[in-house]
C-alpha cells in the first residue's frame, strides 16, 4: 500500500514521542526528498523542542490532539511508550493520518485490536508496525533461501536474544517493565524484533507453551527479565525461544535454522555458518550472504538497532 500525498506531491509528518528512538525516525525522513516533518509532539515540551531545533522542525506542541486536528498532516511516527500506541494509532487513523508505530504496537491483545478494526474502518491508509529487522538485508535473503526452498524440510529454528538491562535502565522511565504500561518487559521489547524474524521467515507458529522469571530485578521490575518457549510452527517444525535481560552480555542475538538440506546460524547480524547439502547453492549462498554485509546504519540510532528503519521509513 502507498500513502497519498499531500499538498505540492510532499508527505508531511509528524513525529509524536521525541525520546530515544525519535532522532532515528527524523534522521530517516529527512532522507526522504518528498517527506517534510511538520511537528515535533511530546509530553516534555522541551523534548519536543529539543528534536525540532536538531532536524529543523517547524511546530512542536506537548498535545497530539493539536497535531491530528492539522489538516495538512498527512501521517504520524508513534514513538511513545507503548500504552499510548493504541489510543494515538485509533486516533490518527479516524483522523485520517497514515501510522508507522513503533514496537510493541499495544502493550495487551485488546489494545492491539482497538488499532486493527480502526485500520479496517479506513483501509486506505497505510497503518504499519515498525519491525524494522524484516528490512535488513541479511534477514530478507535469509527468508528468500527458506522460501525457495533451499533448507529442504524445516526441521528446527531457535532465537536467542541476550542482553543487560540495569536498575537505571527501568528506573528512568516510569512505564518500563510494568504489565499495565509497556506489557511486559524482555519479551515485548528487547527480544521482540528476534522473535518476530523468527516468525517472519519461519512462516508463523501454530502453537507455543514456555515459562517466565524475574530472576535479578526484583526491586525495580514487576515483569520478566528472563523467559523460555517451545514453538511448533505452522510447516510442522520445532523450535525455542529464550530471551534474558540479565545476561553479562551487553548485547547478543542469534538466529539458527536446520532442514533436511541447509543450515544457516546469524549471530549479531552476520552468518557464521551456512551450509548446505548441494554444493553449488553452497557457492552461491556464501556469496550472497557476503553482500549482506554493507548496509548503511542510521547516524542517530544505537547499533543495535540495525539498519532497517532507514528501508522501512523509505518504503
Amino acid at each position: 500500500m502507498t500513502a497519498t500525498r499531500g499538498r505540492g506531491g510532499r508527505l508531511r509528518f509528524a513525529i509524536i514521542g521525541c525520546g530515544v528512538i525519535a532522532p532515528t525516525h527524523a534522521e530517516c525522513f529527512l532522507e526522504e526528498s518528498d517527506v517534510e516533518l511538520a511537528w515535533a509532539c511530546d509530553l516534555r515540551l522541551e523534548r519536543a523542542r529539543r528534536l525540532a531545533r536538531r532536524y529543523g522542525i517547524a511546530r512542536t506542541t506537548a498535545r497530539s490532539a493539536e497535531v491530528l486536528a492539522d489538516p495538512s498532516v498527512d501521517g504520524v511516527a508513534i514513538c511513545t511508550d507503548h500504552a499510548s500506541h493504541a489510543p494515538l494509532t485509533v486516533a490518527a487513523l479516524r483522523q485520517g493520518k497514515h501510522v508507522l508505530c513503533e514496537k510493541a504496537l499495544a502493550a495487551n491483545t485488546a489494545g492491539l485490536r482497538r488499532m486493527l478494526a480502526a485500520h479496517a474502518a479506513r483501509p486506505e491508509l497505510v497503518f504499519s508496525g515498525v519491525f524494522q529487522h524484516r528490512f535488513d538485508a541479511l534477514h530478507r535473503y535469509v527468508k528468500g533461501l527458506v522460501d525457495e526452498g533451499w533448507l529442504g524440510r524445516l526441521l528446527t529454528a531457535s532465537v536467542q536474544v541476550r542482553c543487560l538491562r540495569t536498575r537505571e535502565y527501568y528506573e528512568s522511565e516510569a512505564w518500563r517493565g510494568t504489565w499495565k504500561q509497556e506489557g511486559g518487559a524482555v519479551l515485548i521489547n528487547q527480544a521482540i524484533h528476534f522473535i518476530d524474524v523468527l516468525l517472519w521467515v519461519m512462516g508463523g507458529a501454530a502453537e507455543v507453551c514456555g515459562a517466565y522469571a524475574n530472576l535479578t530485578h526484583g526491586d525495580c521490575l514487576e515483569a520478566e527479565d528472563t523467559a523460555a518457549a517451545a514453538v511448533r510452527f505452522r510447516n510442522g517444525a520445532l523450535g525455542s525461544i529464550e530471551a534474558t535481560s540479565s545476561s553479562h552480555l551487553a548485547w547478543e542475538y542469534a538466529i539458527g535454522l536446520h532442514g533436511t538440506a541447509g543450515t544457516v546460524e546469524l549471530r549479531d547480524g552476520k552468518a557464521v555458518k551456512a551450509l548446505f547439502a548441494d554444493a553449488e547453492r553452497q557457492a552461491q549462498a556464501a556469496q550472497g550472504l557476503a553482500a549482506c554485509r554493507d548496509q548503511r546504519g542510521v547516524r542517530a540510532g544505537r547499533e543495535y538497532y540495525g539498519t532497517g528503519h532507514r528501508a522501512q521509513i523509505a518504503d
